[in-house]
C-alpha cells in the first residue's frame, strides 16, 4: 500500500489518500472502510445523453465521485471490493444523493474521509504502508569489520544499517587491539539488530558470513543477551539461522535465500504466531482455566484488574457497524497495550481466525489468575437455576 498524502486533525478527524498495489493491500482497505465514511474514487458511470434530433443514448464515462458509504461487499476470492453508496458531492454526471457503487482496485487511487481515525486503523495504514510489516525474515551479511542488517519483503530487500570498524591485523604476541575492535564491531551490529529488527514479525534472522565469523559473531551475541539479562534476543533465540556467504556485502545475500536449509525454514507461514498464540490458550483453558478468559465481558473485567499479558482478538469485530460497539473493542486494544500487555489482531481469512471466532472473537491470556470471575459467572449460573 502506497500512502500519497495524510491530513488529521487534532480530533483525529480527515482523510487519508491511499494506492492499493497487492491483491492483499484489497482486505486492508476492507477493514478500514466503515458504513458513514466519505469515500472519493475514480469511477465509471453510465450516462444518458440526448442528441439535437431527440435520440436518447448511453455513454460510460469515466468520473470521479465522492459517495457516502452505505454498504461494502469483499470477495476475498478475487480480492475484489465493491462499495455502495449516495454521491454528497456536486458532480456534472452524477446528481447529489444518487446511488452508486465504486469497485476499488489495485494501483487507482482512493481517498477515504473518516470523523475519527481510531488507533486500530491507523495502526493497519502504518503496516500496510511500511514495507518492513511484510519483511517476515531479517539478514545479517557480515565479514570482519563489515556488516549489512537487511529486511527482505516479497518484492525487496531493505537495507536498515551498515556497520563498518577498522579491524588492525593480528600481530606476534599483541593480538589485544584486533580483539578489541572486534568486540566493538559485533557490539554495533548486536545494537543494529535490536533497533532494526521487529521480532513480532519477523520469523527468522539469517546470520550469513564466509570463514567463522557468523558462529563467533553469534556465540558473542548470546554470552552477552546472557549477562546483560536481554530478553529480546533470548526468547528469540530460535529465530537466528546461521548460513554460508561468500563476503559480507549486500549482494552475497541471494546466496544465503538460496540455500536449501533457509527455503525450508521459510516455508513456514506468517500465521505461525497466531497459531502458537491460539494454540497456549487453548492449552491455558485447559490446565488453568482461570488464565484463560473468552467473551468481551469476562476479557473487560480481567482488562480491569490489569491482568491481560496476551489479547487475541479478531479483525472482524473492528468492522461491526455499530460505532460504539466498535469502539468498546478499540478502547479494549487501546488498554491491554497502556498496561504493557501484547496484543494479537487475527485476520479472519485465516483458520486460525475463524476458530477465534467460535469464541467470540475476542480471548486473553492472563498474567495471573482471577478467580472472582469464575465465582460470579457460578454464582449467576446457580441463581438462574
Amino acid at each position: 500500500m502506497k500512502r500519497v498524502r495524510k491530513d488529521l486533525e487534532k480530533d483525529n478527524a480527515g482523510q487519508v489518500t491511499l494506492i492499493p498495489e497487492e491483491p492483499e493491500d484489497m482486505w486492508h482497505t476492507y477493514n478500514l472502510l466503515q458504513v458513514g465514511d466519505s469515500l472519493r474514487a475514480s469511477t465509471i458511470r453510465k450516462v444518458q445523453t440526448e442528441s439535437s434530433t431527440g435520440s436518447v443514448g448511453s455513454n460510460r464515462i469515466r468520473t470521479t465521485l465522492t459517495l457516502c458509504v452505505e454498504a461494502i461487499d469483499f470477495d476475498s476470492q478475487a480480492c475484489q471490493l465493491r462499495v455502495k453508496g449516495t454521491n454528497i458531492q456536486e458532480n456534472e454526471y452524477v446528481k447529489m444523493g444518487a446511488y452508486h457503487t465504486i469497485e476499488l482496485e489495485p494501483n487507482r487511487q482512493f481517498t477515504l474521509a473518516k470523523k475519527q481515525w481510531d488507533s486500530v486503523v491507523l495502526e493497519r495504514i502504518e503496516q500496510a504502508c511500511d514495507p518492513a510489516w511484510n519483511a517476515d525474515v531479517a539478514a545479517v551479511v557480515m565479514q570482519e569489520g563489515l556488516a549489512h542488517v537487511c529486511l527482505v519483503t516479497p518484492s525487496m530487500t531493505l537495507t536498515r544499517a551498515k556497520v563498518e570498524v577498522n579491524i588492525p591485523r593480528k600481530r606476534k604476541g599483541n593480538c589485544s587491539q584486533h580483539d578489541r575492535a572486534l568486540e566493538r564491531f559485533y557490539e554495533q551490529v548486536v545494537q543494529a539488530i535490536q533497533r532494526h529488527i521487529n521480532f513480532e514479525v519477523v520469523k527468522c534472522v539469517l546470520v550469513a558470513s564466509p570463514g567463522f565469523v557468523r558462529e563467533q559473531f553469534c556465540d558473542y551475541m548470546f554470552q552477552q543477551a546472557v549477562k546483560t539479562d536481554n530478553k529480546l534476543l533470548l526468547e528469540n533465540r530460535s529465530k537466528f539461522l546461521q548460513v554460508h556467504s561468500s563476503s559480507g556485502h549486500k549482494y552475497a545475500l541471494k546466496e544465503a535465500l538460496c540455500d536449501p536449509a533457509v527455503t525450508s525454514r521459510l516455508s513456514d507461514t506468517k500465521a505461525a504466531g497466531e497459531v502458537k498464540a491460539l494454540d497456549d490458550f487453548y492449552k491455558m483453558l485447559q490446565h488453568e482455566p482461570d488464565r484463560a478468559f473468552y467473551g468481551l465481558k469476562h476479557v473487560e473485567k480481567a482488562n480491569e484488574a490489569m491482568a491481560i499479558d496476551t489479547l487475541l482478538i479478531s479483525d472482524e469485530l473492528f468492522r461491526h457497524q455499530d460505532v460504539a460497539t466498535r469502539a468498546r473493542y478499540v478502547k479494549l486494544v487501546d488498554s491491554v497495550r497502556e498496561n504493557v500487555g501484547t496484543v494479537r489482531i487475527f485476520s479472519s481469512l485465516h483458520v486460525s481466525g475463524e476458530q477465534l471466532g467460535q469464541l467470540t472473537g475476542v480471548a486473553a491470556i492472563l498474567r495471573f489468575p482471577v478467580a472472582e470471575l469464575s465465582d460470579q459467572e457460578d454464582e449467576s449460573s446457580s441463581e438462574e437455576d
